[in-house]
């Protein structure tokens, strides 16, 4: 049988499953495997990835091989497997054939078909849920995110979405909303997880982590490829909704956002198998830096998104009669200044309660904004981040009376006009900008609270 003749059946019966047509990572490694050749030096060096990407890329190939045909499938036999299921096709048009339903644009992977022995109405098997939160905080007290919850929950049950990136700066409510996310939705699933990335671990001890819920310690194999592997075998077996929190300690400090510190970069490579390959879970990533890879994944037809979160408006009132404080006719100038932000909010809320007697319009009464000492130790956690031409345009935007335009910083600090458009771009990143549209221009500024401390700090 000719190589493209082949190649176009495997295509085909994958498409047909799956409704996805082999990549153009996939369709190299099996046309060098079809001709007998050693795959991962060659297809690395072709398409600038590495030996390891490709080896994983091919393990994930050979499983959704072996789900489209019925059997084990790997390099040594797949060429005797798909030139035997081409001749009995020729005789029998419907043999492997399977559904496939597509809910949104979004593949949704089916299990294989009945076999004739299987009763066509199987009794359910009841399911037992695991929950495993590891170190997550104990949640107190949630304020109304009924919108973002509602999102969040259409997303990962309706659209059947793989990864999401719920963003916002530090103190916004990532890690309470996915909690709550957690606890409203938990019983759809086999597996929930909660962990924190606080301390940077490695990809290596994270999936080993991971592996430890599922398995017995001396089941988990020693190679990440193969963990990663592994791991993802188990997130098609079960559904599995899994909460990654602190993503951003994984990025380097004094560099743009998003960059992975030395040694960290194979998260890359697993959070794009994660929205890559097909399965039933979903993966959310909470952090106050976008991972680059979410902006190139996050497409319309592709089971990935980006959540940001901000102000809770009108239900941050809630935290000031927590907090027993009066004059509620000025509360929404309050929230204003400190942009609804939950901690900021209950930073300050304490500190009015402790000098002002609660009394939010003396308060008001102080030029605003005024940065209780917890609220400025939080905002130096992303400052400390930031690189010199970050930091510059900061400060020179703290110290303009409106906002500006891009253009409006070149000459004005001493940087490249391309230094000072990446340096915008990924403050964005970090959600330290405000950004407004017009006049079909967009202008750049910064909230009055961070007005406030860069000037208190940088100047």
């Amino acid at each position: 049988m000719e190589l493209k003749e082949v190649l176009r059946f495997a295509d085909d019966k994958v498409f047909s499953k799956t409704g996805k047509h082999l990549d153009d990572l996939q369709e190299a490694i099996l046309k060098e495997t079809l001709q007998g050749r050693k795959y991962a030096a060659k297809v690395a060096q072709d398409r600038d990835c590495s030996d390891g990407y490709v080896r994983v890329a091919a393990s994930e190939l050979w499983k959704i091989l072996s789900d489209v045909f019925g059997e084990d499938v790997s390099k040594v036999n797949v060429r005797a497997i798909l030139e035997r299921a081409k001749f009995y096709t020729n005789f029998s048009p419907t043999i492997g054939s399977e559904n496939v339903t597509v809910n949104n644009n979004l593949n949704i992977c089916q299990e294989r078909a009945r076999s004739p022995t299987e009763s066509p109405n199987p009794q359910p098997t009841p399911k037992q849920l695991h929950i495993d939160l590891g170190d997550a905080p104990q949640i107190f007290t949630f304020f109304d995110r009924t919108s973002e919850l509602s999102t969040l929950e259409n997303w990962i049950t309706h659209d059947r979405t793989r990864l999401i990136a719920l963003l916002g700066i530090s103190g916004i409510g990532k890690t309470t909303l996915s909690l709550r996310l957690i606890n409203q939705i938990k019983t759809q699933f086999d597996y929930v997880i909660y962990r924190s990335l606080r301390f940077s671990p490695t990809l290596d001890a994270t999936l080993t982590n991971l592996l430890q819920i599922f398995s017995q310690p001396s089941e988990i194999p020693q190679n990440i490829e193969t963990k990663i592997s592994q791991l993802l075998d188990y997130l098609r077996k079960y559904r599995c909704l899994i909460v990654l929190d602190d993503v951003q300690m994984l990025f380097s400090s004094r560099q743009l956002a998003g960059q992975y510190q030395t040694g960290y970069e194979d998260y890359q490579l697993f959070f794009k198998l994660i929205a890559d390959v097909c399965h039933q879970s979903c993966l959310i990533l909470n952090s106050w830096e976008k991972p680059r890879e979410i902006a190139r994944l996050s497409k319309e037809d592709h089971p990935v998104r980006c959540f940001e979160l901000g102000s809770l408006g009108e239900a941050a009132k809630e935290i000031l009669n927590s907090q027993k404080l009066t004059d509620e006719e000025t509360w929404s100038t309050l929230i204003d200044i400190y942009q609804g932000n939950p901690l900021w909010l209950e930073l300050t809320a304490t500190l009015i309660r402790e000098l002002f007697g609660g009394r939010v319009a003396e308060f008001l009464q102080c030029e605003m904004p005024i940065l209780d000492e917890g609220l400025q130790f939080q905002l130096s956690q992303p400052f400390g981040r930031l690189t010199a031409a970050e930091l510059a345009v900061m400060v020179h935007l703290a110290n303009l009376p409106e906002p500006v335009a891009v253009s409006r910083f070149f000459n004005k600090i001493p940087f490249s006009p391309s230094e000072i458009v990446n340096a915008v771009r990924y403050l964005g990143s970090r959600f330290l900008l405000d950004t407004i549209e017009q006049e079909k221009i967009t202008l750049f500024s910064l909230n009055p609270v961070l007005k406030q401390y860069v000037k208190t700090q940088y100047s």
